[in-house]
């Protein structure tokens, strides 16, 4: 075979081994928001000692590596990172180290590395632990800056709206958008997820929505949002929820592939009293 043939022989090669082995994809992200229920000695039946193994073992099937949760206590934090070999960002809302829930961020370090963080409180006085408007209990936003394998950079802001204040809610929306435009110096894509207590026809799902700068991730999914069509249960095996409660928004230069309500159980039992929700994108 002359050098011109074999030169065209493996050009050919080439271009068949492209073929069949497709396009190289850019890295994908996979994350969730998911109110993991505070550990309540009362939850008779629904106890956390019982749920802890579930939670993380639903984050591990689901290959999540990145996620937000919401009423979490210390023990619960530790435990969760323990048991999937993650570290997390977040203080206590109750003084700002690690009295009272959390809303923190649990990420893989072999996955995403922690560039800046910090908390504040959903309230006039953001900067210090605070009750805000007219919310029953002292809530809280925890940030960070991330960059992952491939060079993207990017933030995640995870909050826990109050559940009785609806001026609270909608207060709280206005100050955390406020508090991301501040932060987020750089321009750089955002994920706000969280726990809103709120359902897409309040005011305070609204006032994110109507900044065309954010997107529910939910209404720009590739494809269809999977599973049902609600997040909180309260660990009622009978009945199906039909109002969603916990989003994730997006905002700036981020594909989401995949939106996801998770409604893995054990023996007709759930891991929480919501369902987590869940997210595949690009940046």
């Amino acid at each position: 075979m002359t050098s011109k043939a074999n030169l065209i022989h493996s050009l050919l090669v080439g271009l068949l081994s492209l073929l069949l082995v497709g396009p190289v994809s850019a890295q994908t992200h996979r994350f969730a928001t998911f109110n993991i229920r505070w550990d309540n000695p009362n939850d008779e039946g629904n106890l956390w000692k019982d749920r802890a193994p579930h939670v993380i073992h639903l984050i591990q099937f689901h290959q999540i590596g990145l996620f937000g949760t919401q009423e979490t206590l210390v023990h619960q934090l530790r435990q969760i990172n323990e048991g999937l070999g993650y570290q997390s960002i977040g203080v206590g809302r109750d003084d700002g180290m690690e009295k009272g829930e959390f809303s923190p961020i649990h990420y893989d370090p072999d996955l995403y590395q922690l560039e800046d963080s910090g908390t504040f409180w959903l309230s006039s006085t953001p900067e210090k632990p605070s009750k805000g408007w007219d919310a029953s209990l002292n809530r809280i936003c925890t940030w960070g800056r991330f960059k992952s394998k491939d060079g993207a950079r990017f933030y995640v802001f995870n909050i826990h709206y109050d559940h009785i204040g609806q001026l609270a809610r909608e207060e709280s929306s206005k100050l955390v958008a406020l508090q991301i435009q501040k932060i987020n110096t750089e321009n750089l894509p955002v994920i706000w997820m969280g726990d809103f207590n709120v359902t897409p026809d309040n005011p305070a799902y609204e006032t994110i929505v109507s900044n065309t700068n954010w997107k529910d991730a939910r209404l720009i999914s590739k494809i269809p949002s999977y599973g049902p069509k609600g997040t909180f249960t309260g660990f009622d095996w009978e009945k199906m929820p039909d109002g969603i409660i916990d989003h994730i928004f997006v905002s700036g230069k981020i594909e989401v592939l995949r939106h996801g309500i998770l409604t893995d159980n054990y023996g007709k039992k759930y891991p929480s009293d919501h369902f987590p929700v869940m997210v595949e994108l690009n940046f």
